[in-house]
């Protein structure tokens, strides 16, 4: 869900020495409630996210920050997370409790309960938070040292290895509310607005809301299993997930959009529609493509299979394993062990099955002498590579374990770098406006300044300069909005990521080009240039739908299954109003067969109108009806996926029609007020 921009800065706000910052608003005139109202200030010298009730030592000057701005909304968030826990806690007595940060539209606490909660249990500790935000109860920082924490906390025992007594040093997992290193310790108290008695403590690094009840809507939506700090070495605990809003406006509008989303579900639509499945005999994350699922892959291999040839692409095939020594001489062991699937010992070696295709192209590049004149040489294959992603992660389609990749790698000299990225971004561009995604920006993932991650990557400072700037240049000149990526690059070079945006705004990230000096240098890849010297390529990845699958995945959702009719499964059915018509329609299915369309007739016994039902829940384009009066005329009547129809249009003028749009290659849906106005292929 896309996110409203935040209210517009003001004027810095001072904070009088002595005085909260509470009441340095108020006296400003700065509003305290509603979506635009603050929440909490950011002190202009270091950053920092105060609390409301914060005190000044000194004069300081403050930023108020609204509700619906992203730090306000993670204050909510943050809150709503320890109201749960609360609620946790005096529901099921003995849970323990793990970490409760603020994420992506909500927040999610970790737990470990005696067991597992069930969707009961969510209603009841929904209901138990509403009682907690009613309560008004107020949310009290005090500080705490080591020491006094290990002991308060006695009792939980992930909060301690957060504060170091098992790890030895305090140390924060992903989300964690302890600050890292040796930082000090807070803990927040909700206490009692009328007698100030402690009802529930937390450590916690805030800063939080001033009130339960300035919580404005929340929800729980989910409970999953999770392990401790992410590690399966770790105990599974449970985690439960709620989103909490600036307003109940907001709130509704989110719940909304997420059951919008699950109407979209590709996983929901490839069973109703019979297009895939993941059969627990072949494995997780494995998918079969059913016939009419295998006719839309078909289309999609078949046009960037054609795209590719008229790019100036060659197509090439490598095998499905291969020795390990490929993947150490590209420089993908170690870095990517972890999701390779493990080798196999055959003939005294061993064998992985392959993760990416690049080595294997490498290897096809330095089967014989380049010369630069061959430059740039491009290859492309459709890649099936297979990941050991954590069965946590897998998801339908969007994440699978084994994929198949419309792998291309364009080998030139550094001067045709710049041209050959421009080109691909315009071939990538293309390609997603061609099915319908014309709604992106671009991404772009470098080495950034972090020293914490500079170990995972490879190549000197200068060579990571050039390859930046030359992304970046080729980036900026689309004229699209390009975000940063800082640390986000692969470990052999920086990468452009086109981030596209689906029919109801979330974003799904897609094509990818990436310029490697690495790997060319590592496999010793080599042409003869104009003065008879020898120099080293440059290598550029580029993938176009990133993965088979994953597109798949996504197109299905952003169509919500009603792909368009040059994509759909089945084009036309045609539906006879007695069994006296099915000859009649049959005819006309050789007419359209002829024209290269997927027809289908229903001569099944359901009455026409649960037959109509039948093509609208499959989402077929074109409907083509038939009585006794339209054979008699050599006729049909249309009837289009909106529902609305159109009667007695001749046979050759409805085939020409069904051709001429799906021919357009066209992403929206004839309508029976115009169907003969075709868009331009």
């Amino acid at each position: 869900m896309s996110t409203p921009p935040s209210p517009t800065a003001t004027t810095p706000i001072r904070v009088p020495a002595g005085t909260t910052a509470q009441q340095a608003l108020k006296d400003a005139g700065i509003p305290l409630k509603g979506p635009d109202g603050a929440v909490v200030v950011r002190d202009v010298a270091t950053g920092d996210l105060r609390d409301l009730a914060w005190t000044a030592d000194a004069d300081t000057e403050v930023e108020p920050v609204a509700a619906s701005s992203p730090d306000g909304r993670a204050v909510i968030r943050h809150s709503a997370a320890h109201v749960l826990a609360q609620a946790v806690q005096e529901l099921f007595p003995g849970t323990k409790l793990g970490i409760g940060p603020p994420v992506e539209n909500g927040f999610y606490y970790d737990f470990d309960p005696e067991r597992p909660f069930t969707p009961e249990d969510l209603t009841a500790l929904e209901k138990k938070m509403t009682e907690i935000v009613r309560a008004g109860q107020n949310f009290s920082r005090r500080e705490i040292s080591d020491a006094e924490a290990r002991a308060e906390l006695a009792h939980e025992p992930y909060k301690l290895e957060l504060i170091g007594l098992k790890g030895g040093a305090a140390e924060a997992a992903e989300g964690a509310d302890v600050e890292v290193g040796g930082a000090q310790l807070t803990m927040y108290d909700n206490l009692d607005p009328r007698t100030g008695e402690r009802i529930w403590t937390d450590l916690c690094r805030g800063p939080h809301l001033p009130r339960t009840n300035a919580i404005p809507a929340f929800s729980l939506t989910r409970s999953a299993a999770a392990y401790w700090r992410g590690s399966e070495k770790n105990p599974q605990l449970q985690r439960v997930y709620g989103t909490a809003w600036e307003s109940k406006d907001a709130h509704k509008a989110y719940l909304e959009h997420l059951a919008e989303a699950e109407r979209r579900d590709h996983r929901r639509l490839g069973v109703e529609l019979d297009l895939f499945s993941f059969p627990d005999e072949i494995g997780s994350g494995l998918a079969v493509f059913h016939p009419k699922g295998g006719v839309i892959k078909r289309e999609m291999e078949d046009y960037v299979r054609a795209r590719h040839i008229e790019e100036g692409f060659d197509y090439v095939g490598t095998p499905h394993i291969t020795k390990r020594g490929v993947f150490e001489t590209s420089g993908h062991l170690p870095y990517y062990a972890d999701t390779m699937f493990p080798p196999m010992e055959l003939e005294n070696s061993e064998y992985y099955l392959k993760a990416m295709n690049c080595p294997m192209h490498n290897l096809i590049f330095r089967s014989r002498g380049r010369s630069y004149r061959e430059l740039p040489l491009r290859f492309f294959e459709f890649g099936s590579v297979y990941r050991y992603e954590k069965s946590g992660v897998v998801h339908g389609l969007t994440r699978v374990r084994g994929l198949t990749q419309d792998d291309s790698h364009s080998y030139v000299t550094p001067e045709q770098a710049p041209g050959e990225i421009r080109h691909l971004l315009a071939f990538v561009l293309g390609l997603l406006n061609d099915f319908g995604l014309d709604d992106y920006y671009l991404e772009l993932s470098t080495r950034g300044d972090d020293p914490a991650k500079q170990g995972k990557f490879i190549g000197t400072d200068e060579e990571w300069a050039v390859a930046t700037r030359v992304l970046e240049d080729a980036a900026t000149e689309t004229g699209l909005e390009l975000v940063p990526d800082p640390g986000g690059a692969a470990f052999y070079g920086p990468k452009i990521s086109v981030q596209a945006r689906d029919a109801i705004g979330r974003t799904w990230q897609m094509s990818t080009i990436q310029y490697d000096f690495n790997q060319p240098a590592r496999f010793g890849l080599e042409y003869s240039a104009s003065d008879g010297s020898r120099q080293q390529p440059v290598m550029i990845h580029s993938a176009k739908f990133g993965s088979i699958e994953r597109f798949f995945g996504v197109l299905t959702e952003h169509y919500a299954g009603a792909f368009p009719a040059w994509l759909a499964p089945v084009q036309v059915v045609g539906i006879p109003v007695t069994d006296e018509q099915v000859p009649y329609l049959t005819d006309v299915a050789v007419k359209l067969r002829a024209r290269g369309l997927r027809v289908e007739i229903d001569d099944s016994d359901d009455r026409m109108q649960k037959k109509i039902r039948t093509a609208s829940k499959q989402k077929v384009p074109f409907v083509l009806i038939a009585g006794a009066t339209d054979a008699e005329a050599g006729a049909v009547s249309f009837r289009y996926r909106d529902g609305s129809q159109k009667n007695g249009v001749p046979v050759d003028e409805a085939v020409e029609q069904v051709a001429a749009w799906v021919a357009s290659r066209s992403n929206v849906d004839p309508v029976a007020a115009d169907p003969t106005d075709v868009p331009a292929g």
